[in-house]
């Protein structure tokens, strides 16, 4: 399956994104970070902020491969779920880890305090960081017309 057989599924609809949207989206990924980063924090806190981070990346990712999830059609499962098809087959264990956290941030954030262990969060924000690094260099690389001013929006 393709990004573009999800567009005929209407479970993506195109969309045109900018060097100012990724840098906004960016912005959030960096403050997500930050904010699991605090100590002191729960451990539900820091998995919530590292999960925002995380899809927050995919989101630009998949902006950049020119989709947006289609209006109501389970924006999170679907970001996710698109990882292989914009990173190929080796993202698919994350594109899994990623889902298995979006279940269990639901249960932490909708059903229950308490949820997520320290080791979960902990877990999820080096994994946030390492899948920005990541991300971030496949945006340099992809997001097009950028020019020098605005390549340290990208970092």
């Amino acid at each position: 399956m393709t990004l573009s057989n999800w567009a005929k599924n209407e479970w993506l609809k195109p969309h045109q994104t900018s060097k100012q949207e990724i840098a906004g989206l960016l912005s959030i990924v960096d403050r997500e970070l930050r904010d699991a980063a605090i100590q002191g924090i729960s451990s539900d806190g820091k998995f919530n902020h590292a999960y925002r981070a995380a899809l927050t990346l995919a989101t630009a990712l998949l902006y950049s491969a020119g989709y947006m999830p289609a209006r109501g059609q389970s924006h999170h499962y679907r970001t996710i779920a698109a990882l292989p098809l914009i990173l190929g087959d080796s993202a698919k264990a994350d594109s899994e880890y990623l889902e298995t956290c979006r279940v269990k941030r639901n249960a932490a954030e909708y059903d229950a305090a308490n949820e997520v262990s320290e080791t979960e969060a902990d877990e999820l924000l080096e994994f946030a960081s390492e899948f920005s690094a990541l991300v971030k260099g496949r945006l340099r690389r992809s997001v097009p017309h950028r020019s020098e001013e605005h390549t340290s929006e990208l970092q």
